[in-house]
């Protein structure tokens, strides 16, 4: 099943100006401008990523033996308010929040209705797609992680973006599943790229969530959304395409414009238009 997209919305009132995005799309990796207005964006941070699950004593045990995470929080909801939130009639919903870093998921595992699984055809490129980023201070001993403990490959093995491409060179990355077929990344940053605590010095491979990436049909469009109407900024991008790519999406010909989103805190929002 796709990953909820959980954002918090602290809305003071109703009448609230909406803050503004000026976007400038060019083609052939020029850069994309962003501006806000001074109106007060409704979004004030990401909160965390909701995954949906269908054993979520398994998949605590998966993100926290495997990935790093803890356990902070372990509840069952229900009620009108709940029902309404998620449009299910007649729900429960076991949520147990993980935190890596300073940032959070919540594995939900829906105890009345149950769900569809995830397609067992699903491609990277699909609509529905969507992952969370695990930065990591060392690719290939987080690999080895994972290696040893026979979890489900989404890519070939990780690739190195190349140096062309200078909003990425250099970039690491990994796609693997979850238990349920969940797409998860692995994510490095050369020392030139990234926020300063990924480079801080640490014992563990895995070190927190820079973001949730989202495939969309068209960037403009959603930037519409996530910038005009909630409040993102926009705080980077790149065109990706070649071998590297290819392999890491397991899409033969994939080329991406990419497009960084940031709120006031937590974590990003990556949109992919392939």
């Amino acid at each position: 099943m796709i990953p909820h997209r959980r954002i918090l919305n602290r809305l003071q009132s109703l009448s609230v100006g909406l803050a503004l995005c000026a976007l400038s799309l060019v083609s052939g990796g020029e850069a994309l401008a962003a501006a806000t207005s001074g109106a007060e964006p409704l979004v004030r941070a990401v909160d965390s990523i909701g995954i949906p699950v269908t054993n979520i004593t398994r998949s605590v045990d998966f993100y926290t033996r495997v990935l790093g995470f803890h356990q902070t929080l372990d509840r069952t909801v229900s009620g009108d308010a709940y029902e309404h939130l998620f449009g299910l009639y007649g729900m429960r919903l076991r949520m147990v929040r993980m935190q890596l870093g300073d940032e959070s998921i919540e594995l939900m595992q829906f105890l009345s209705p149950q769900g569809r699984p995830a397609p067992t055809d699903s491609s990277s490129n699909d609509r529905w797609f969507q992952h969370i980023a695990i930065i990591v201070s060392d690719m290939q001993r987080a690999y080895a992680v994972l290696r040893a403990n026979d979890v489900t490959p989404a890519s070939s093995e990780p690739q190195v973006l190349p140096a062309w491409n200078a909003n990425a060179a250099g970039i690491a990355a990994y796609y693997f599943f979850d238990p349920d077929g969940n797409h998860l990344e692995l994510l490095q940053f050369p020392p030139d790229k990234g926020a300063a605590k990924w480079h801080l010095p640490t014992k563990s491979p895995f070190l927190g969530i820079d973001h949730t990436a989202i495939v969309v049909l068209n960037t403009r469009a959603s930037l519409a959304y996530y910038c005009d109407t909630l409040g993102f900024s926009v705080a980077g991008h790149s065109d990706n395409y070649g071998p590297e790519q290819e392999r890491l999406n397991n899409v033969f010909g994939a080329h991406l414009r990419i497009t960084a989103l940031r709120a006031g805190a937590g974590p990003g929002v990556e949109l992919l238009e392939y």
